[in-house]
């Protein structure tokens, strides 16, 4: 069962008056809402209900399938329940979805939703559409309290952790409105590492989601126990089934959770690095301050995932006159080789966004600093950017809610209900 948070770390920087750690909003009915419960929590739940232990274990197989494998919202729709329990679980439990204010679909094919919880807080989620995976950016967080400077969500307060249904929620929804959930019977695998080579054949609107990244707003780090229960109902191999392989889990730098998070997530990591100086990584990472690049580099140096299959991405983003000198690019690659950390630096132009203190590296700086990495035999793709123009790109995701008015959202929400019937 969904309970309040039993971890929680301290945090630096400005954070409003309310405790990030609280109970999930009960909600108006009554019922309890099964999104982003495992098949043991579940069976607890049954079991409270009055189920007998065995009946309990069953029907919680049969939920999660329907639940996770099939997208199925409707206990009406679960065929293989007996008709007569239905209404026994109807009348007390729900499977929900996030409530979405507002979807947006950028030039390029990039989505993204802003989402409201049931306490009235909004984030956003986005997806990202290639030609040869669908990727989507997941949050962890309402608002974010590292204060990174180039990073538009860095502006907006800490509101509080999200929850692991809020988190499976949005990998739920996207699946829904690509239209991928199996339409006839398919196998899975139990083995999560072979999932995503089991999975079946998934008809969606011309694209897959085949990948998650932990990169939307906030720190997945200073939500550990959520994030790691959500993931680990998306990789269980008898619902979403995706493979750990196919998901990345980014983090500013919380070095004391990293160890952590290898072993009881074990999903590919990403660190937002960004510089290669203290002076200027205090100043872009605040986060430094506490942890600086020497032991955040020790701990990638540690992390028992990494390998050169496997290897760790740092996350770079290119600031003109800030962190894209050759000579900073010279000092990342002798500080990757020094550590004999198996990496790929991921190379990102800056999004501009209003008030923003930065301006976006050139090409042709981007390309210098770029072919230094691959010359010193590592891996420094430059990221192209995506969702622009609906403010999807990496570092823009601040809630449209901070843009428009309450009133404006709720008379958006009205007009999405009105639709749907």
């Amino acid at each position: 069962m969904q309970t309040n948070e039993s971890f929680s770390m301290p945090i630096p920087g400005p954070v409003d008056p309310v405790p990030v750690p609280r109970a999930i909003t009960p909600r108006a009915d009554g019922r309890t809402d099964l999104l982003g419960l495992s098949r043991a929590q579940i069976g607890e739940l049954l079991a409270g209900a009055g189920l007998d232990a065995k009946q309990a274990k069953l029907r919680s197989k049969q939920l999660f399938h329907w639940i996770y494998h099939r997208g199925v919202t409707d206990f009406d729709a679960m065929t293989d329940i007996a008709k007569a329990q239905r209404p026994f679980l109807a009348e007390r439990f729900i499977v929900g979805r996030p409530d979405v204010v507002e979807a947006q679909i950028s030039s390029d094919g990039t989505r993204k939703w802003l989402l409201r919880s049931d306490d009235g807080q909004d984030y956003e989620m986005v997806f990202i559409p290639d030609a040869d995976r669908g990727t989507l950016c997941v949050s962890s967080q309402v608002g974010c309290t590292l204060n990174c400077r180039f990073c538009h969500t860095g502006t907006m307060r800490l509101v509080r952790n999200l929850t692991p249904g809020e988190i499976v929620g949005q990998v739920m929804l996207a699946r829904d409105a690509l239209g991928e959930w199996p339409k006839g019977s398919m196998a899975s695998s139990a083995d999560e590492d072979d999932a995503d080579d089991n999975a079946g054949h998934y008809t969606a609107d011309g694209r897959l989601l085949t990948n998650i990244v932990m990169m939307g707003m906030g720190e997945p780090l200073y939500n550990f126990d959520n994030v790691r229960d959500a993931l680990k109902v998306v990789m269980d191999g008898e619902g979403l089934s995706l493979s750990k392989r196919r998901i990345t889990l980014s983090t500013s730098g919380v070095v004391p959770m990293m160890a952590r998070a290898a072993e009881e997530i074990g999903v590919n990591l990403a660190v937002s690095l960004h510089a290669v100086t203290k002076e200027i990584r205090d100043e872009i990472v605040p986060l430094n301050r506490k942890y600086g690049i020497e032991e955040l580099l020790q701990a990638c140096a540690d992390y028992p995932r990494a390998n050169n299959a496997r290897r760790i991405t740092f996350e770079y983003v290119m600031l003109k006159d800030k962190n894209d000198s050759d000579e900073h690019a010279h000092e990342l690659v002798r500080l990757i080789k020094q550590y004999k950390i198996p990496a790929k630096v991921n190379l990102i132009p800056f999004n501009p966004w209003p008030g923003a203190p930065y301006d976006t590296s050139t090409p042709e700086r981007v390309r210098s600093f770029s072919n230094i990495i691959f010359e010193a035999g590592i891996s420094a793709p430059v990221r192209t950017p995506r969702g622009r123009d609906i403010d999807a790109a990496c570092g823009q995701l601040k809630t449209t809610a901070e843009k428009k008015s309450r009133a404006e959202l709720d008379r958006l929400a009205e007009e999405k209900l009105a639709a749907l019937g």
